[in-house]
């Protein structure tokens, strides 16, 4: 197991598996853009399947796919079904923003894929555009019925909560849930380098919970397993999640790792990187000392993140950058 020295074990791997998106996100993008990494930086199918076959057997059990977007990456449908087929693992998910689910939802499923996490912050049109810097809503729309479809029931849809941006639909995306097989996770607005963070477009849970049960009652769900906090309201098909980085943070039980796509560990989202993997990748290094590299990184990691003050002032790469 990949215990760090404060005895949490870490069983959740996020993959990023490009930098590329389709779109500039307000939140994940810097205004000023990004360097890309160059093709021959990024990771190739065979070295992801690598990393991901010797994490599984240090003990992941769950491998999350993001981006960038990941439904950019040339044959993910490929590369899904190799990661599915690795023996160990129990979930194979993906975080998306939609804009290419139509079409895409049912081979991703019969490749292998689990679980769907689909990232929708508002459900106005033109506002969607000015979220996200590019018009497409009706598409993701359509792709996220296709994919409960495909049979990723619950879906899930990632909501970053944005004062003065989208705030004012939190009752709407609840009303969402009504009759649908979705589980919306409100999540808190956190700064990462150039995304225009600023205390006053931060909404904690308290006040999302609290503008919610104005008008909807919230019971809770049991769910120990994960760092959301899930409610329902009684009589709805679907579920509402809190995520809660910065008002109630979840470190003392954290058990990711991240992989940025040009082949960076990262323990925590808000630290830069402790070990460079893709040396070791290339150069023959074999798995028993690429383990203890990742072993290493893994002891180094902090006992929680650094105080929003210092977030904010970054340091670190760009949300777009580190893959979420």
């Amino acid at each position: 197991m990949l215990v760090d020295r404060f005895g949490r074990a870490h069983t959740y791997l996020r993959i990023a598996v490009t930098d590329r998106c389709n779109l500039r996100c307000v939140y994940c993008t810097p205004a000023t853009g990004v360097a890309r990494c160059a093709p021959e930086a990024l990771l190739t199918v065979a070295e992801i399947v690598r990393v991901a076959r010797l994490l599984v057997s240090l003990g992941i059990r769950k491998i999350r796919l993001t981006g960038g977007e990941p439904t950019l990456r040339p044959g993910i449908d490929r590369l899904v079904a190799q990661l599915a087929a690795l023996p160990g693992l129990e979930t194979l998910a993906m975080t998306t923003n939609g804009v290419l689910l139509p079409g895409q939802a049912a081979a991703l499923r019969a490749s292998g894929l689990m679980a769907l996490n689909v990232s929708l912050d508002t459900l106005r049109e033109e506002r969607y555009a000015r979220i996200a810097g590019h018009p497409g809503l009706p598409r993701v729309l359509a792709g996220i019925q296709e994919a409960l479809a495909a049979g990723f029931v619950p879906l899930k849809l990632n909501v970053v909560v944005m004062g003065g941006i989208n705030a004012d639909e939190l009752l709407d995306f609840v009303a969402f849930t009504a009759d649908q097989p979705v589980n919306v996770r409100f999540i808190e607005y956190m700064p990462f380098p150039g995304n225009q963070w600023q205390a006053a477009r931060f909404v904690s849970y308290p006040t999302m919970k609290q503008a919610i049960t104005s008008r909807y009652p919230l019971v809770p769900l049991d769910d120990a397993a994960g760092v959301a906090k899930r409610f329902q309201v009684p009589g709805f098909q679907g579920t509402v999640s809190f995520i809660t980085p910065l008002s109630a943070a979840f470190c003392a039980h954290c058990n990711r790792l991240r992989l940025t796509a040009d082949g960076l560990l990262k323990t925590c989202l808000f630290h830069p990187a402790e070990a460079d993997l893709r040396p070791a990748l290339r150069d023959g290094t074999p798995d028993a000392a690429l383990a203890d590299q990742i072993r290493r990184a893994v002891g180094r990691k902090l006992p929680g993140h650094r105080p929003v003050a210092d977030l904010v002032a970054g340091g670190d790469r760009s949300m777009l950058q580190i893959g979420g």
